[in-house]
């Protein structure tokens, strides 16, 4: 029954999920993601068998979400700083020979991913970030393009006109000697093509940006395992704010010895609490995934003393994947999946989780 369920990838009950979740693969590749990473399980899944390396395998796989405008989280299309412009993040690990590679702020190239594995190969450095990312990815061969999408430079501009100073006003709307119109007029005109449904979309993520990202983690037959974690960031940010994506030990983590973990959600609680280094270290003590994802996400809501009000204003997922092929993911509140990838198709399962968020 187990094998129909993967070809039509069909989502696992929770039961079935955390059964799953805890059961050791003996020397299946695996490939887990967060949830918007079935495509990219399945390429990931599938270099692996060919006998590609696993980073080779991560990075193509999480190249079909930077490429995806439709994701606006990660990569083309993703959702802008407060300026408009497009900044992206990402690192990647190779478990053998534990290295690392990691490029922050980086405007203008389209897969963050590829140019962090070479800052991984080509330098003797971890991180580059900014315009020094800019410029070794030109001279690695990256062409520049604008990555803002007319639906996301849309949704920044909703952005800018929802602004207020202390009296209401705001520079980016209508002036005070404007006929009086509809408040999505003026938009209409600018984009004409616009459908309600992108209108309303784009009002949403005005109030409440994604916080996206993408976390993909491998292991093949032989034990060998890579990861990668790449972003946009969090939607209308300073410009140079970097979240926990591309901080190794925080957005990603992966221990030969032991096991792979990252993360998607809120940048900054992860970055406080190490999240990846501290879920491969709760491994190595003998947690299971899923207890160890848990027990980084007690240690954030722990800098919140628990407090449910504060917490319920972010949301945060870990993945991990052990060693020996046992997988598992916990995000803060429940309603989180995660993508795997064990033989064919890809599928959800339910993550586990610390509160209810009712």
């Amino acid at each position: 029954m187990s094998s129909r369920l993967n070809r039509r990838s069909l989502l696992l009950s929770p039961a079935m999920a955390a059964a799953a979740a805890q059961a050791p693969s003996g020397k299946r590749p695996i490939v887990i993601s967060s949830a918007n990473g079935l495509l990219c399980c399945e390429r990931a899944r599938t270099l692996i068998e060919r006998g590609h390396d696993t980073l080779d395998a991560v990075v193509s796989g999480v190249g079909i979400v930077e490429d995806d405008p439709k994701d606006t989280s990660v990569g083309y299309g993703g959702l802008p700083n407060e300026e408009g412009i497009v900044e992206l993040d990402a690192c990647v690990m190779h478990g053998p020979t534990r290295r690392a590679g990691s490029v922050a702020s980086l405007r203008n190239i389209k897969n963050p991913a590829k140019v962090a594995k070479l800052v991984m190969e080509m330098t003797d450095h971890v991180m580059i970030v900014g315009e020094g990312a800019l410029r070794f990815a030109r001279t690695m061969g990256f062409k520049e393009e604008n990555l803002l999408t007319e639906q996301t430079r849309l949704a920044w501009l909703v952005w800018k006109q929802s602004l207020r100073d202390g009296e209401g006003r705001n520079n980016w709307t209508d002036g005070l000697d404007a006929p009086l119109k509809k408040p999505t007029a003026a938009l209409r005109q600018l984009f004409p093509n616009a459908t309600e449904e992108t209108l309303a979309w784009a009002q949403h993520v005005a109030r409440f940006p994604t916080t996206g990202t993408i976390n993909c983690l491998a292991l093949n037959a032989k034990g060998e395992m890579s990861g990668c974690t790449t972003t946009s960031g969090l939607a209308w940010k300073i410009p140079g704010r970097i979240g926990d994506s591309p901080v190794i030990g925080a957005g990603l983590y992966v221990d030969q010895e032991v096991g792979a973990a990252g993360s998607t959600g809120r940048g900054e609680e992860n970055i406080r609490v190490c999240g990846a280094h501290t879920i491969v270290e709760a491994m190595r003590q003998g947690k299971s995934p899923n207890e160890a994802c848990l027990e980084a996400l007690r240690r954030i809501a722990r800098n919140y003393d628990q407090d449910l009000t504060r917490l319920k204003k972010f949301d945060i997922t870990f993945y991990a994947l052990r060693k020996d092929g046992a997988m598992g993911s916990a995000g803060l509140f429940a309603g989180q999946r995660y993508a795997v990838n064990d033989g064919g198709s890809s599928r959800l399962l339910d993550c586990v989780s610390l509160y209810d968020r009712k």
